[in-house]
């Protein structure tokens, strides 16, 4: 869109092609992301509120720890990894802002239990056993950690896994013909 801009500052309207193809990730608009995975968003979602509010209410850590945002996450990568290519979605390059929303979803719940305990409300988020290394003096490194690790590494190490399972998947089931 080299002569785009000028053209929007002039009052030149934009043409429907362009109009069409912006707000656009690798290919698809994310409402369509966001409907793909809106189960999973939500299992993932009602885990950590869960998780956050069962923990604030007093709620022994040893049950809270029962609603996982883990292992909801965990199992999206297998079916990710096959339903995107079974329901026709796209390929490996729509894996990755599958997971990427997911694991920023996940991990900001998590950072905001991290920061209710650095403001005086101890949850279990920010508890020993769920904080590693960074107990007490360092949950600011360990919101640091889930916006680096959580949201980054994770996202791309759960693409490799997802795109694994997808390579698999193309081998043994044959792609769903469009109607």
């Amino acid at each position: 869109m080299p002569n785009g801009d000028k053209n929007l500052e002039a009052g030149v309207p934009i043409s429907k092609n362009l109009v069409s193809t912006t707000g656009k990730v690798l290919g698809k608009r994310l409402s369509e992301y966001f409907a793909f995975q809106k189960v999973f968003l939500a299992l993932i979602a009602v885990a950590g509120v869960a998780r956050l509010g069962l923990s604030l209410a007093g709620v022994p850590d040893g049950t809270a720890k029962w609603f996982s945002m883990t292992v909801v996450a965990a199992a999206s990568i297998f079916y990710y990894g096959t339903a995107v290519h079974m329901r026709s979605f796209g390929g490996y390059k729509q894996l990755l802002p599958l997971l990427l929303i997911q694991n920023v979803l996940a991990n900001s719940i998590a950072i905001i239990g991290i920061a209710l305990t650095i403001a005086g409300f101890p949850n279990i988020f920010g508890a020993a056993e769920f904080s590693g290394p960074f107990y007490r003096a360092h949950q600011w490194a360990h919101i640091l950690g889930h916006v680096i690790g959580g949201m980054g590494i994770f996202s791309l190490v759960g693409w490799g896994v997802a795109s694994f399972v997808m390579l698999i998947t193309k081998k043994v089931v044959p792609r769903r013909a469009l109607a």
